[in-house]
């Protein structure tokens, strides 16, 4: 173990200690902590949304391109220039493997962007519960307050 991972782990070691003693702190860390972790998901969820915008665009230009190959072919073959016709479909193929990977990339991307999508609305149930239950906790605790008042004055 290097002198740099001693450090680390002693690091950690201090700040759990440090947030075991201090729940208020541990508490702002981990709100701390999910905003960050918000904050990053919404980016790469941008960065996903960007990148299908331009693998849409290249795949329309593709599109076009393909389609003047295959109308070149076909004038090349209704001339008779079986060679360049030839030529022509063997780069439209070629145009069309690519559109295939692309179309491949863009359904991982999708794949991807779904999965960012479901992280965060997993942490905003999270966020939710974790308010829900405050809120019934500090009921719970002013409900209790107030039996407790009213048994000191007699009235239940």
């Amino acid at each position: 173990m290097t002198w740099l991972d001693q450090l680390e782990q002693e690091l950690d070691q201090r700040l759990s200690a440090f947030l075991r003693s201090n729940p208020v702190q541990g508490g702002l860390f981990e709100e701390q902590h999910q905003r960050d972790r918000v904050d990053a998901l919404q980016r790469q969820r941008q960065q996903l949304a960007e990148e299908a915008r331009e693998q849409r665009r290249q795949l329309l230009s593709l599109a076009q391109e393909i389609k003047a190959w295959s109308d070149r072919s076909h004038r090349a073959r209704a001339a008779g220039a079986s060679d360049l016709a030839e030529r022509a479909e063997q780069h439209r193929t070629e145009l069309m493997n690519q559109g295939h990977e692309l179309w491949n990339d863009l359904a991982s991307l999708g794949r991807r962007f779904n999965e960012v999508d479901a992280q965060l609305l997993e942490i905003r149930q999270q966020k939710k519960n974790r308010s829900n239950l405050n809120q019934d906790w500090a009921l719970f605790e002013a409900k209790q307050e107030l039996e407790e008042l009213r048994r000191q004055a007699g009235l239940s």
